[in-house]
């Protein structure tokens, strides 16, 4: 490692820290203001990401919005994804005392209610819309004892805090590397687990696609196996913040798939679930996220102009339009 990446990890692990002391001694209603005006500005000067949110905006909805719609919308995006990260530090401390509070449940006890009855582990699914680091602790908050899939840091230092801020309130966070025996035995033992289900993965991942608003995804296929192999209950978990800091957290109804679906079309049938949930409130969905990386060589769909063919992809694209199992994809 260079002495400039060494400095530069330090200076963001210290800065992670300054946040992790005062963010917690802001109020609800203050942590929402702050983040408005954080994501503003954000959104002013990350030239790409604008550029990446309108891109994926305009490729969705078409004509439904207009140029100055589509960039209130990427305002908004920017926003929220200020508001959940600045919400995942203010938990850190104010979680014990204040934290259960600001967080609105809804749907879990008749979640838990057939789970006990079916004896069957779950995987609460999320995408990134609303605060989803809500959806995470409140499972924790609950008792389910989750254990959840997150991303590493380029950055250890980064990755080794995030850990620590995400296990708040009692859920064991995980990476994704070798994720799927792990979540294998725990949803086999009637735990629970969760996972984001709309990252943009490489072909080389364990990654399936799928369609969503019209385009392909390639995205994780996990609880999709979870599901086929240990017959998990998987629980579409949606989250609203409101605007005077709190938050609703909705558990909705497992979602139902065909008998003798393959693991692509268990996760377009969770897809399914969640894509309405987007469209309801698209201003807080995170559209600077590049979801549509990977172009099919015969699209005739207008896609990002961040999105590129890949020969990779168009092999897993051919496999999963043949429908076929985990094990013969891989």
């Amino acid at each position: 490692m260079t002495g400039w990446k060494e400095f530069r990890y330090r200076l963001e692990e210290a800065g992670c820290r300054l946040l992790m002391w005062a963010v917690p001694k802001l109020s609800r209603r203050a942590c929402a203001r702050l983040a408005n005006g954080l994501g503003s500005l954000a959104c002013l000067v990350d030239a790409r990401g604008r550029g990446v949110a309108l891109s994926n905006l305009e490729c969705v909805f078409g004509d439904r919005y207009t140029p100055a719609q589509r960039r209130s919308i990427a305002r908004a995006s920017y926003q929220n994804f200020v508001r959940t990260m600045l919400d995942l530090f203010w938990m850190h401390r104010a979680w014990p005392a204040d934290g259960p509070h600001c967080a609105q449940l809804e749907g879990f006890e008749a979640i838990r209610a057939q789970l006990a009855r079916e004896k069957r582990g779950t995987v609460f699914m999320c995408v990134h819309q609303g605060d989803w680091e809500w959806a995470s602790v409140a499972c924790g908050l609950l008792g389910f004892g989750n254990v959840v899939v997150a991303e590493n840091f380029k950055n250890p230092r980064l990755t080794g805090i995030f850990k620590e801020l995400r296990q708040v309130s009692g859920q064991t966070i995980i990476a994704q590397e070798n994720s799927i025996l792990r979540m294998l035995k725990t949803v086999k033992r009637g735990g629970a687990t969760g996972m984001l289900i709309d990252l943009n993965l490489r072909p080389s991942q364990a990654a399936t696609v799928i369609e969503g608003f019209g385009l392909k995804m390639c995205v994780p296929l996990i609880h999709a196996v979870l599901a086929q192999r240990a017959n998990a209950l998987l629980v579409p978990v949606e989250t609203q913040p409101q605007p005077d800091g709190t938050c609703r957290v909705i558990a909705h109804p497992g979602v139902v798939w065909p008998e003798g679906a393959s693991v692509q079309q268990i996760a377009q049938c969770c897809w399914d679930a969640m894509e309405p949930i987007i469209r309801a409130r698209p201003e807080i969905w995170l559209w600077p996220y590049k979801h549509f990386r990977y172009r099919p060589r015969n699209a005739t769909r207008l896609y990002p102009a961040y999105a590129n063919e890949s020969a990779k992809f168009e092999k897993l694209l051919r496999t999963t339009a043949g429908g076929e199992s985990f094990d013969k994809a891989r």
